[in-house]
């Protein structure tokens, strides 16, 4: 899947050190994420394992910029309920933020629901995560509720609101 600036593909090994340098060891990244920062190389590689697992058997994938081919991010859906979807996570490294790349990457994702026949899409963020909820609403999601969720991580409660939107294919748009 593809736009003018991004690719979304299936990890490879050899993509363990751009996704570890411009993402998976970047604290800014993981902030709003359920994932720890990635130490080191040897880590890296070992990460870079199971995601390539994990990727083939899940609607996920990193994220590629076309201009540098470099792994820049991740993301991936999937299905809760017939023909209801919900992202699995979108990250980008800091560099690429504010490019316009998430709402590339957001669009690309309902499209790939609505040719599995998705008619709703679900979207979570933090509530601290401004850029995230912009996203959400730029993309057409409409603000659905609020859950109270544990950071696995730290033990600290957080926010986490749900976004919504319904998938309705007209020729080549989502309605």
């Amino acid at each position: 899947m593809e736009t003018e600036d991004i690719i979304l593909g299936k990890a490879k090994y050899e993509d363990w050190r751009s996704i570890y340098c411009n993402v998976w060891s970047r604290p800014e990244t993981a902030e709003y994420m359920i994932w720890k920062v990635t130490a080191d190389e040897d880590e890296a590689r070992e990460r870079i394992q199971q995601t390539v697992a994990w990727q083939e058997t899940h609607d996920a994938w990193l994220v590629y910029e076309k201009i540098s081919g470099q792994a820049i991010g991740f993301a991936g859906v999937e299905e809760t309920g017939p023909h209801i979807y919900h992202e699995t996570g979108i990250a980008l490294g800091p560099e690429y933020v504010g490019r316009g790349y998430g709402k590339q990457i957001l669009c690309l994702l309902m499209e790939y629901c609505v040719s599995l026949g998705g008619q709703e899409f679900y979207y979570s963020t933090r509530s601290g995560n401004l850029a995230s909820k912009a996203l959400a609403l730029s993309c057409g999601l409409v603000y659905q509720h609020l859950e109270q969720k544990t950071d696995q991580r730290s033990g600290k409660t957080y926010e986490l609101e749900i976004y919504k939107k319904n998938l309705k294919c007209t020729g080549s748009e989502i309605e």
